[in-house]
């Protein structure tokens, strides 16, 4: 498989990452509102088991939007989107480390990891919007920590942001159609 067409069967089959992009998007602005009304350590969980359903509810919309829902078996850029999930492990390990240290920066350390790994799904779907949402992130993360912002600031920052980016992924995706 040439690497344009590993690209396209990644960008086809997922629908652009659009719909993950979005689950992921409410799954931090939840994680945010329980932040705001309950605890700072359920909000942490929220992020955490919420994560675990980003990739069936994705898969599960992208079928929805009549797309596969799954990449060939010979795609080799299969492999890099489950090689850059060990970047939300180590980033899950640092900040849940940290926010012992310091709670506020429990999100914008979350913000930073997420932020990279956005970086290599331009890889995945040849798409630079990815890099931008990458780089928005990662540049929160760094504001969030250097301002000393609030608990929730990071997660809604993150939440927003990943919105605004899915809506933007679904129209070019539409407009592949």
């Amino acid at each position: 498989m040439q690497f344009s067409d590993a690209q396209k069967n990644m960008d086809n089959a997922y629908f652009g990452g659009a719909p993950g992009v979005l689950i992921s998007g409410l799954v931090w602005i939840t994680a945010g509102l329980v932040g705001v009304f309950h605890s700072a350590q359920f909000s942490m969980l929220a992020l955490f088991f919420g994560g675990m359903i980003i990739h069936p509810m994705s898969v599960l919309i992208a079928k929805k939007l009549n797309r596969s829902g799954a990449h060939d078996t010979d795609n080799p850029l299969g492999k890099l989107a489950l090689e850059s999930t060990i970047i939300l492990f180590v980033g899950l390990f640092l900040a849940f480390y940290v926010a012992k240290l310091s709670l506020i920066w429990f999100f914008p350390i979350m913000l930073l990891a997420i932020g990279v790994r956005y970086l290599a799904f331009q890889t995945l779907y040849g798409n630079k919007l990815y890099w931008a949402l990458g780089g928005l992130l990662m540049f929160a993360g760094m504001l969030c920590i250097l301002l000393r912002a609030q608990f929730v600031y990071g997660a809604f920052i993150g939440g927003i942001t990943e919105v605004v980016f899915a809506v933007l992924l679904l129209k070019q995706a539409k407009a592949k159609d």
